[in-house]
């Protein structure tokens, strides 16, 4: 087997585990990791140099909430409308405007399928926010949420409306429960984050540099509150926040396994005969040793080895070598 090759094996094995987990296909219309070994290698070098070099802008896909009857739902169109003063679009393309659209489009959702009443003991409508950094072109967010609805909502009513006012455009989507064909809308973890795939993928079809690589990959650990946390804090009603960071044994080892993929793909582009892979590995290297998780990590091990053989100095190694500690994930 050529360098080359080898090269590409270490790149596919190991970075489909660091931004497809599990080897999930992400549901769209462009495949993920697909073809041959050397296109896969290829994709995988394109989220490397995104999420490295490029510092690609992170999409965010969130659901704030959503609507326990007609009353809560119509509630919360009057919110994203600004009472009908913005525009919205509807699951038809059909874009409206005003208080008298806003009443017709409740009484479509209302009778629209099952009932929907005033009040109800289960929720009835997803209220969800695609949402990119400070300066993105706002309409090009409103084109690849757009898409985003039409690929991985296309059985339900719903309706968007975009806030390009705010310092980040953003778009909301307020998305009927249940489906065309009776089926409940209920997503996951591993749904979140192939919505965020999805998103991120129409963003870069309009030329918009836009990742979606999870926090674990990227080393870092922010706990985002859910957005009445957000709203309640600035109005000073907050009584208890959460911690900032994430923890717990589940997270610990999610963040292991990424830094172990890392290790070895910078082994792996290292031994190339290419230099721009090498120059590559470098990169990655000085990037995972100065990531949140990383870094904390090193001084972890520092510290338990100055407590065990206190005054000696400890060399401080790229993390590449650093991480051969746990045999569990080479399994």
């Amino acid at each position: 087997m050529s360098t080359g090759a080898k090269v590409d094996g270490v790149l596919v094995q190991w970075g489909e585990r660091l931004f497809y987990p599990g080897n999930r296909t992400v549901r769209s219309a462009t495949p993920r990791l697909s073809g041959s070994v050397g296109q896969r290698a290829a994709a995988v070098r394109r989220h490397i140099r995104a999420t490295v070099i490029y510092r690609a802008p992170q999409v965010m896909v969130k659901v704030t909430g959503g609507g326990r009857g007609m009353a809560a739902i119509v509630a919360h169109f009057r919110y994203i409308s600004k009472n009908g003063r913005l525009q919205f679009e509807d699951d038809r393309g059909v874009i409206r405007e005003g208080k008298e659209a806003l009443h017709d489009l409740a009484e479509q959702w209302r009778h629209g399928g099952s009932f929907i009443d005033e009040r109800t003991p289960r929720r009835e409508a997803l209220n969800i926010m695609l949402s990119m950094p400070r300066g993105t072109d706002s309409l090009i967010v409103q084109r690849a949420a757009r898409e985003f609805a039409a690929t991985e909502l296309s059985d339900h009513r719903y309706v968007m409306v975009l806030h390009a006012h705010q310092a980040n455009p953003h778009v909301h989507i307020s998305v009927r429960a249940e489906s065309r064909h009776g089926k409940r809308l209920n997503p996951r973890k591993a749904d979140l984050q192939r919505w965020r795939e999805t998103f991120a993928e129409k963003l870069r079809g309009w030329g918009i540099e836009a990742e979606a690589t999870r926090q674990a990959t990227r080393g870092v650990s922010r706990n985002y509150g859910p957005i009445w946390h957000v709203k309640a804090e600035a109005d000073g009603r907050l009584r208890a926040s959460r911690a900032p960071e994430k923890s717990g044994d589940g997270f610990l080892r999610s963040q292991a396994l990424a830094l172990h993929a890392w290790s070895r793909i910078i082994e792996g582009l290292a031994q190339s005969d290419s230099a721009e892979d090498r120059a590559l590995a470098a990169r990655v290297d000085r990037f995972v040793r100065t990531t949140p998780f990383a870094v904390e990590q090193v001084r972890q091990r520092e510290k338990t080895r100055e407590q065990q053989q206190p005054g000696r100095v400890q060399e401080v190694q790229c993390v590449a070598t650093k991480l051969r500690t746990d045999p569990e994930i080479e399994r």
